[in-house]
């Protein structure tokens, strides 16, 4: 049954006034207010992964294109059950709401936390998650079989490692990563991890096209988002005009001694040995212009000894770390991401005395 917009908004109002009301709510219903309104543009926060956040403005029309296009691509129908377990503070959490209106789908809201299905015990038809959700929910109890009453899952918001993926190919449903950002309203491109049509590469969604820059960095074409070619950061191996394998970020390159190297590669050969969170990164040097180093978040101990593994797992020699440094804890934006440039600020001074 669809409400009326002004019974919508008069209920609304008043969850809002509720002192009672946690802050995922409170975000929840404010955001539906300013979704019913008047205004033609939205106000979202990019997740200041790469830099600091900031605020952009974007056409409701453009998030309503973008729903459709994931709606087509699903399949998704009328009354179909959607879970809403990311904050609706930045873009996916505010999509998903988005495409709960323009598909009128039945959204359940749940509070975002790390394992979102902790309590929960239902069949869903579509569902976002993060990487660290996932994981949360796969190493808990029944969490396999609670994962598998979710039609479609997309995971976005952060790269998924070897270990997660290996656990993630056992799954029964349709589980795919996504790429995208704020600019181009959660994802342009799907990469579909499980199953007998699983792959290595993302695909676009119908009516994005994609070339590369003379740095192979991924160009957009979309034009349910823009005019205009929205170009990337993001260095890709390029299969087709919809086609593209992930290498990694161009502001995360690391050139020691003339050779270029991505280190998100490093990292994906590295998660399946390396418990806990870690990076790879490139500090100063004389010599080879640039040193690569594995960065661990935790307190090095005794039996905290990762050089030979490096040695066996990472083949290329200009591509193993040479050094290996330890952190409490990484620096993070606000929906939980690594900031890299952050992290390596705070490892400089230790390099001194190395």
């Amino acid at each position: 049954m669809t409400i009326p917009k002004g019974e919508l908004m008069a209920f609304v109002e008043n969850q809002t006034s509720k002192k009672s009301l946690s802050r995922w709510e409170s975000d929840l219903f404010k955001f539906i207010l300013d979704w019913i309104s008047g205004t033609h543009f939205i106000s979202i926060k990019t997740s200041g992964s790469t830099g600091d956040s900031k605020w952009m403005k974007v056409e409701k029309e453009k998030m309503v294109k973008s729903a459709q296009l994931t709606g087509d691509f699903f399949n998704l129908q009328k009354n179909d059950k959607a879970l809403l377990c990311l904050p609706v503070e930045f873009i996916a959490g505010k999509m998903m709401v988005v495409r709960a209106f323009v598909l009128e789908l039945n959204l359940i809201p749940v509070e975002p936390s790390g394992n979102p299905l902790k309590d929960l015990n239902k069949a869903f038809d579509f569902a976002a998650m993060t990487p660290m959700q996932v994981h949360a929910v796969l190493n808990f109890n029944d969490g396999f079989q609670k994962l598998n009453k979710i039609r479609n899952l997309i995971i976005g918001g952060g790269e998924v490692n070897q270990l997660l993926f290996d656990q993630i190919k056992n799954l029964e449903n349709n589980t795919y990563h996504t790429y995208g950002m704020t600019e181009t309203l959660t994802h342009v491109a799907l990469l579909k991890m499980n199953g007998r049509d699983s792959d290595d590469c993302y695909k676009a969604l119908p009516g994005v096209k994609f070339e590369k820059d003379n740095r192979d960095c991924l160009v957009i074409s979309a034009a349910h988002l823009a005019p205009n070619k929205i170009i990337t950061n993001d260095i890709v191996n390029l299969k087709a005009e919809n086609k593209f394998e992930y290498i990694g970020r161009f502001d995360n390159i690391i050139n020691s001694g003339g050779i270029k190297m991505s280190p998100e590669k490093v990292e994906q050969v590295l998660s399946g040995y390396i418990p806990g969170r870690f990076i790879i990164a490139g500090i100063p040097d004389e010599k080879l212009g640039q040193k690569v180093v594995l960065i661990v978040e935790g307190v090095k101990n005794s039996q905290t000894g990762f050089s030979g593994i490096i040695n066996s797992v990472v083949k290329e020699k200009y591509e193993r770390p040479k050094e290996i440094f330890y952190l409490n804890s990484f620096p993070e934006t606000e929906n939980g991401k690594i900031k890299r440039r952050k992290t390596l600020e705070m490892i400089l001074p230790l390099t001194d005395n190395n």
